[in-house]
C-alpha cells in the first residue's frame, strides 16, 4: 500500500432544515392555529481515529465531504428528521489543521477518539414557535442556518516509542528487522527507505514498545535534497532518538561530520527535535578491527563531549542489538511510569 502522509480536504456540516408554515386545518375546527413544526438539526462532520488505517491514501481519491442536511418542518407540530453524522476515519496519529489559518483543530492519538469538526446548521423554526397572545395566527417562520464548511489539512504522524534518525545507509532498517518482526526493504544503496516503517519489539511477556525507522537525511535536505525533510514530523511524537553512525562508510566520510550534518539539518527543521533524548548507535563494529573501532569512538565522543548514552552495535550480526533493546526499554518504562507528561510540539511550517 502506498504510504501517504498528508491529505488536503474540504468538508461540510449538514444544513438546518426550514420551519414549516402551516395552520391546521379539520372539520368542525374553526381557527385551528398554527401547527408548523420546526426543521431538523443538520449532521456534523466527525472525526474517528481507526486504528485499523495506517496510511491517509483514502483521501486522495476523495476530497470532499458532507453531512446530511436537516428536513424542513411539517404540518401537524411534525418536526423535520435531523440529517445523520458524517463519521470520517483516520489513522490514530493523525493531526487535523485549518488549511487557511494552520489552526490545529484536533489531534487524534487514541484509538477510538472522536471530535466534532464541522458543526451541522441549527433547525429553523416554524410558524407555532411565534404564536402569542396578540398574535394568534403568525405566518412567521425562520430558515434553518447553514453547516459549518472547512478546509482542511490532515498530517499523519506516526505514534512511536523510538524514533531512528541518520544518514542514507547507516542501518537503520537492518537494525529495525534485527530487532521486530518489521521488513523493511534492505540494500546496499542509498535511499532504499522511502517512507517510515513501523516495528514491535518484544521484549518479554507484556513488555513491548514501537519503533520507527524514517527515510535517511542527506547535507541540504532542508533545502529539498533526497527525500527532503517532510518524514521528520514522524519523530515529533517519539520520546527518545536513535542517532544511527555508520563507523565505516564505504565512501570514507568522516562519521563525525556525518553526525553533524544530521544535526545542522534537525536544527533547520525544528529545535524541539534537537532537544529530545537522543543517543549515539555506533553501528557496523564489525567492520573494523577493535583498536579502530574503540579509536574512532574515542574521537567522537571527546568531540562532541558527548554525556549522553552511547552504544556500539552491529545490525546484521546482532552484535549489541538486546543490550540496546534492554536499555531502550528501561527508559520507556521509566518515562510511562512518570506522572509528568511531555507536551507534543506540532512543526509550524
Amino acid at each position: 500500500m502506498k504510504f501517504i502522509d498528508e491529505a488536503r480536504i474540504t468538508v461540510e456540516a449538514g444544513n438546518g432544515g426550514s420551519g414549516c408554515l402551516s395552520f391546521r386545518r379539520e372539520k368542525y375546527i374553526p381557527r385551528g392555529g398554527p401547527d408548523g413544526g420546526d426543521g431538523g438539526d443538520g449532521g456534523d462532520v466527525i472525526f474517528v481515529a481507526n486504528p485499523d488505517l495506517n496510511t491517509l491514501i483514502d483521501f486522495r481519491y476523495q476530497r470532499f465531504f458532507k453531512a446530511q442536511n436537516g428536513q424542513s418542518g411539517q404540518g401537524a407540530n411534525c418536526t423535520g428528521r435531523g440529517g445523520d453524522d458524517l463519521h470520517i476515519d483516520v489513522p490514530v496519529g493523525t493531526i487535523i489543521l485549518d488549511a487557511d489559518t494552520n489552526e490545529r483543530l484536533g489531534d487524534l492519538t487514541q484509538a477510538g477518539q472522536e471530535i466534532i469538526i464541522a458543526k451541522g446548521g441549527f433547525h429553523g423554526l416554524g410558524n407555532t414557535r411565534y404564536k402569542s397572545s396578540i398574535n394568534r395566527a403568525p405566518r412567521q417562520t425562520s430558515p434553518g442556518t447553514p453547516g459549518e464548511r472547512k478546509e482542511l489539512r490532515l498530517e499523519l504522524r506516526v505514534l512511536a516509542d523510538v524514533g531512528l534518525l541518520g544518514l542514507p545507509n547507516a542501518g537503520k532498517s537492518t537494525l529495525i528487522r534485527a530487532v521486530s518482526d518489521a521488513r523493511p526493504k534492505v540494500a546496499d544503496y542509498p535511499f532504499t527507505t522511502l517512507h517510515p516503517n513501523l516495528g514491535v519489539v518484544q521484549v518479554a511477556r507484556h513488555q513491548s514498545f514501537v519503533i520507527a525507522d524514517i527515510p535517511g537525511l542527506i547535507e541540504g535536505a532542508a533545502e529539498g535534497a533526497g527525500l527532503g525533510l517532510r518524514f521528520l514530523k514522524h519523530l515529533s511524537r517519539t520520546g527518545v532518538l536513535l542517532h544511527i553512525v555508520d563507523i565505516a562508510p564505504y565512501d570514507g566520510h568522516d562519521p563525525l561530520n556525518d553526525i553533524h550534518v544530521i544535526l545542522n539539518e534537525l536544527k533547520k527543521y525544528d529545535s524541539a527535535l534537537v532537544d529530545k533524548p537522543r543517543w549515539l548507535v555506533f553501528n557496523k563494529i564489525d567492520a573494523l578491527l577493535p583498536e579502530e573501532t574503540e579509536q574512532v569512538i574515542s574521537h567522537i565522543l571527546k568531540a562532541l563531549s558527548w554525556t549522553e548514552p552511547y552504544f556500539q552495535i552491529s545490525a546484521i550480526s546482532g552484535i549489541g542489538t538486546q543490550e540496546l533493546v534492554r536499555a531502550l526499554w528501561a527508559f520507556i518504562e521509566e518515562r510511562r511510569q512518570s506522572p509528568l507528561k511531555e507536551e507534543l510540539l506540532p512543526h509550524q511550517e
